[in-house]
């Protein structure tokens, strides 16, 4: 029987049906699964099987009364006992004692259940699954899909479960048939939503079982064909119909036959998923304001946001809407041309004011007072002096009327209010680079840059598409450049517009230098850097300096604790800081204690910083503190999940404490987070005073090299320092740099370029006081052996890493080399002594406590396991280091445990499992592990795949594999060539 391997098997939690009966007791039945019973959550006995099946009769019957006799029928059928009445009414005697008698009522001498239609597990079932079908008619296919897995995982194995009887047979053939159809029309929503990849396990499990069942066989055939498997989707055509004409003797359905066709010629429509409606456009209304610009382009959210909430003045309240961004996103663009479209629902007219806020001297309220007044007809000689009773005045003129009041720019909540007209039927637009949130009432929206396709559209409508179309990807160079700011791009576009003689090719490279880059980003009175210099001239003197500072950071984004560290204040001080420039808008909160720069805006204010108002050695000291809060943080990470480890005793000293964790989740949480920004420190930091430290944090960090998600970045990074350690001439950072490059290809399964980075280490390591560089080298190599099948050399290079790790003191160093050690006796015909070796791996690792390596020792001693044929206790050595692996976030890994399970499933002929765990790991290793490795799983997923009976498809999986271990020269081709050379034509 299968264990639960995770979340790719689609078993949603377990929910069971509530009830109050008549006497407020908590009743609920289930039958989909064993027959079971609970009172207040509390399990009661339901008897003998035979009790279970009379239970089961009634609950089944939806509340009607069922007659002795049907019920006798439903346990016994044709073959009834003697006393089979009396057996009858002693099983509802029992029954009525352990539920109560308003639950089991007699009825005209029959019997049934009064316990409310949402008690039982079923009822429950169809609810869910016509509120599934209503979903999925109003176009809402992910609400359809969760309402269809809460269904299905009110299943509990098979139905009425050991219950005897021909009524109960009846039933779990039909609710087993409602399963699956519930189950089709599930992945039929999973392959509409794109989830494609991931259903393709489950699919190849349930053809296995149920290998006649031809919606099954066409879902695999989409969800394949989808996730560009085209030979192995038309293979299971293949499959099918050989598989129909030998067991009955028919073609397959019309339905499949079509799709084979379409897959055949590789229609597009069906390798996409089916589109979610279109959202319906903003209606776009003429209106007596400020004009439009012409080119208004994208923002259609916003468009309809806004537009809902200024239709509701039309209604009894006022409406008010304050936008917020950075200088040039396009605030009073989106706002006059919202405007616009709203004036139908503003008959009386609309008020304008540039309030100048961004400025030195904005405009004060009662000057704008006096205009507005005036322009709704007030008489100079009636507008009072001062600011109260003007605004008084005001709210008083406008009280009947509906009339839209934009005010633009404003510097602040304090400037805005007495000009707000209060009254029903109004509404007031207000733009600004200051977030209101004391603006009580308002609608915040905060206006962030276009998206790629807008950004591109704007470009184009300004440049034209003749210039555009021949040069597309220059064009998305420079909008790029531009950060997507709706200024930057048309300051862009309007100088190309003017230069005939200039190609976009040109203007790319120009914008491409990002220290010209402002000085480019200017045409007439339009310039990117005096948009930015209006906001940066209102800051505060400790203000200005943590913008200038913390836009010295490449990283994506940086968390409060990190800015704390370069900027040398605690967190309270800094976090004060960064909000009053998120105020500003010259810095993005993108996430709760997270900051982060336009890109724009990061070169304004590192050319604030560098013009001379931040000396060269305060530049650099921030950026040392920001390299040690990250060594410091990631070492304590890197102590917490490898306890003992001594890599943490020869890192580089820093200055500064980082944080610190008690949880590895919290660590693990931690270093996931700000991978981009500790890699990005990582290679701004290659000049010689701060290189060491920069490639000890690599190397503390190596985790993300395993992550899947981080692991390019991370490889990138390490060949970056690598670089940087060779060109200052620092022996020590480069075989430290050498080591993490490695070992990132290494993951990625490039053994050959490992290979030579491991052997270097070993022919620089001559400084006896940095031994561990020399130490890993040894493993790599050793592991690299492995997989390269020079099993002797890995025997050399592991037995002396082990050495090596022995006089280093290095308990977990040694426990690795033991691990890999074993896979080279197994390698060798060696299996009690590879078992032995893995053993005493996970010993030493679970003595110190290390969860996340003890589980690669499992993993090495269930390779070992399945090798020996104790395959029940390698499958449990397996689970057990995949569900630390999955905890961890470790994809490299829980992908080849997958792999290695379904190799244990292939060992004891359970191809059905094996091919489920094939298709996890092929999903899980996307992108990640090299091709050599998708090789290996390909190959045991053809022969699982062969043992379900899917041949066509096993071919297709062989000859995959077989193209990567040719194009990679590897030994295992030879062994796939003989799998081919042995399957017969009418197979192939």
């Amino acid at each position: 029987m299968d264990r639960d391997i995770g979340p790719h098997v689609r078993v949603p939690e377990q929910r069971a049906p509530q009830q109050r009966s008549a006497g407020g007791v908590d009743l609920r039945f289930s039958v989909l699964g064993p027959v079971r019973a609970w009172r207040d959550g509390e399990a009661l006995s339901s008897g003998s099987p035979q009790q279970r099946a009379l239970l089961a009769a009634l609950l089944l019957r939806g509340g009607r009364t069922a007659t002795a006799s049907e019920l006798i029928d439903a346990i016994w059928g044709d073959e009834p006992p003697s006393q089979a009445l009396a057996t009858i009414r002693t099983y509802a005697s029992r029954l009525r004692k352990v539920l109560d008698p308003q639950t089991l009522a007699s009825d005209a001498g029959g019997y049934a259940i009064r316990a409310g239609h949402d008690a039982l597990d079923v009822t429950v079932a169809q609810e869910l699954a016509a509120d599934a079908d209503k979903a999925r008619a109003s176009g809402d296919r992910c609400q359809a899909r969760t309402l269809l897995n809460k269904a299905l995982g009110l299943w509990d194995g098979e139905a009425l479960a050991s219950v005897p009887g021909p009524y109960a047979e009846n039933q779990r053939t039909r609710l087993e048939e409602w399963r699956l159809q519930l189950t089709e029309t599930r992945l039929d929503l999973d392959l509409e939503v794109g989830c494609h990849a991931e259903a393709v396990s489950e699919l190849t499990a349930l053809t296995a079982a149920h290998p006649l069942r031809e919606r099954l066989r066409e879902l695999l055939m989409v969800a394949l064909y989808r996730s560009g498997r085209q030979a192995e989707a038309l293979a299971v055509y293949a499959d099918t119909r050989r598989l129909l004409a030998d067991e009955l003797g028919v073609d397959p359905r019309p339905e499949l036959a079509q799709l084979q066709q379409r897959i055949l010629r590789a229609d597009e429509e069906l390798a996409r998923p089916v589109d979610e409606p279109a959202p319906a456009p903003a209606p776009v209304r003429p209106a007596q304001l400020p004009a439009t610009v012409p080119d208004f382009t994208g923002r259609a959210s916003f468009v309809r946001e806004l537009g809902d909430r200024l239709a509701t003045a039309e209604g009894s309240v006022m409406a008010v809407s304050a936008l917020a961004g950075i200088g040039g996103v396009g605030k009073t663009t989106l706002a006059v041309h919202v405007a616009h479209q709203a004036r139908q629902h503003f008959p009386d007219g609309q008020l304008y004011v540039d309030l100048q806020g961004a400025g030195a001297r904005a405009v004060e309220p009662e000057t704008v007072l006096g205009a507005f007044l005036r322009a709704l007809g007030t008489a100079d000689s009636a507008i009072p002096d001062s600011l109260d009773e003007r605004a008084a005045l005001y709210r008083s003129t406008l009280d009947g009327r509906r009339i839209l009041v934009l005010l633009d720019n404003a510097h602040d909540a304090a400037q805005i209010r007495p000009l707000l007209p209060g009254t029903a039927g109004c509404a007031a637009l207000v733009t600004s680079r200051v977030r209101m949130v004391d603006l009580a009432g308002a609608h915040l929206v905060d206006l962030d840059v276009m998206s790629p396709e807008e950004a591109l559209q704007l470009f184009t409508r300004i440049v034209g598409e003749e210039r555009i179309n021949s040069e597309r990807e220059a064009a998305l160079d420079v909008v790029a450049s531009c950060g997507f700011l709706p200024l930057a791009i048309r300051i862009a576009a309007s100088r190309l517009a003017a230069r005939r003689t200039w190609t976009v090719s040109v203007l790319a490279a120009k914008l491409a230098d990002e220290r010209r880059r402002l000085d480019e980003l200017q045409a007439g009175d339009l310039a990117v850097k005096a948009t930015f210099e209006l906001g940066y001239g209102q800051l505060e003197p400790a203000q200005a300096r943590a913008f200038r500072l913390l836009g010295l950071a490449d990283g994506p984004d940086i968390s409060l604790a990190a800015a704390a560290a370069l900027l040398n204040r605690d967190v309270h001080a800094a976090e004060d800081l960064l909000e009053a420039l998120v105020d500003t808008s010259l810095v993005e909160s993108a996430a709760p204690g997270r900051y982060r720069y336009h890109d724009l805006v990061r070169l304004y204010a590192r050319s604030c910083a560098e013009r001379g108002e931040e000396p060269l050695e305060e530049r650099e000291s921030a950026l040392s503190r920001l390299l040690d809060f990250y060594l410091a943080t990631a070492a304590g990470v890197y102590a917490l999940e490898r306890p003992g480890d001594r890599l943490v005793d020869h890192l580089e000293p820093t200055g500064h404490a980082g944080l610190s964790f008690t949880d590895r989740h919290d660590a693990q949480d931690w270093l996931y987070s700000e991978a981009g920004p500790l890699l990005a420190c990582v290679r701004q930091s290659s000049a010689p005073e701060v290189l060491r430290r920069a490639i000890d944090l690599l190397w503390a960090a190596l985790d993300l090299a395993e992550s899947g998600a981080n692991s390019k970045q991370y490889e990138a990074a390490a060949s970056f320092m690598l670089g940087a350690a060779r060109t200052c001439g620092d022996l020590r950072a480069e075989r430290r740099a050498l080591v993490t490059l490695s070992n990132a290809h290494l993951v990625a399964g490039r053994f050959t370029q490992a290979d030579q980075e491991a052997l270097q280490v070993v022919e620089l390591s001559h400084d006896a006081s940095d031994p561990l560089a020399n130490c890993w080298a040894l493993n790599h190599l050793g592991v690299i052996a492995i997989y390269q099948s020079r099993h002797e050399d890995g025997e050399k290079y592991l037995t002396q890493a082990i050495e090596d790790f022995r006089t280093g003191e290095n308990l977990p160093g040694e426990a690795s080399a033991l691990c890999n050690l074993s896979r080279v006796h197994l390698a060798m015909g060696r299996t009690a002594s590879a078992v032995a070796l893995a053993r005493k791996g996970i010993e030493i690792y679970d003595g110190m406590g290390h969860s996340l390596r003890g589980a690669n020792a499992r993993y090495a001693l269930g390779i070992a396991l399945t090798r020996s044929g104790e395959l029940t206790e390698a499958t449990d050595s397996f689970l057990e280091a995949l569900k630390v692996f999955r905890d961890s976030r470790q994809r490299l890994w829980e992908g080849m445990t997958l792999f290695r399970l379904a190799e244990a499933d292939l060992a004891g002929d359970n191809a059905a499992q094996a091919a489920s765990k094939a298709e996890m790991a092929l999903t899980v290793l996307r992108g990640i592990g090299g091709e050599w490795r998708r090789g290996n799983v390909l190959t045991v997923l053809g022969h699982a795949l062969d043992g379900i009976g899917q041949s066509g498809r096993a071919v297709v999986c062989w000859r995959e594999a077989l193209a990567i271990y040719d194009d990679l020269g590897s030994d295992e081709a030879a062994g796939i060539h003989a799998l081919l050379a042995r399957v017969s034509p009418e197979r192939g």
